[in-house]
């Protein structure tokens, strides 16, 4: 099979490379596995947008551009992800769940992968919901104090 020259960006789960499992998350996943089909390197880059407070999809997109790549495979996209890759040229190819870096990439040079038109996920999806706090803090400082104060501090 002829495989022309490119850089493909694959969402992935820490520490990176071809084993690791793809993270279904693009704009927050750890990591991106970089993969140069002309010369079969590998290259990991952290993705700083992962704790970004908001824009992540975006940050993410402008990170995949600066690597080089001009494909992404990972599980799913955001609206603004989207968005911005389409803007910058990078083809998207979403629904990689539970193979591996490797696996997906085999699945894509096969042509077993299908680019995406739109987003596949909901805004702010990839943030997790983190749930909710439910202590109480029924705890009742009843300290002594010192200098005799034996009070009661409800």
């Amino acid at each position: 099979m002829l495989v022309r020259k490119m850089k493909i960006a694959i969402s992935s789960q820490l520490p990176g490379g071809l084993e690791v499992l793809v993270d279904p998350r693009f704009g927050r996943c750890m990591c991106f596995t970089i993969f140069d089909s002309e010369t079969g390197n590998i290259d990991v880059i952290s993705n700083a947008a992962a704790e970004s407070f908001s824009g992540a999809g975006i940050q993410a997109a402008q990170l995949v551009a600066n690597s080089g790549a001009t494909i992404v495979l990972t599980g799913n996209l955001g609206p603004n992800a989207f968005t911005a890759l389409q803007q910058l040229g990078i083809a998207a190819y979403p629904g990689v769940f539970g193979a591996t870096v490797k696996a997906a990439i085999d699945q894509y040079l096969a042509g077993t992968l299908t680019p995406t038109t739109g987003p596949t996920a909901g805004a702010k999806s990839g943030m997790g919901g983190g749930g909710r706090g439910g202590g109480r803090g029924a705890g009742r400082g009843r300290g002594g104090g010192g200098r005799g104060g034996g009070g009661r501090n409800w």
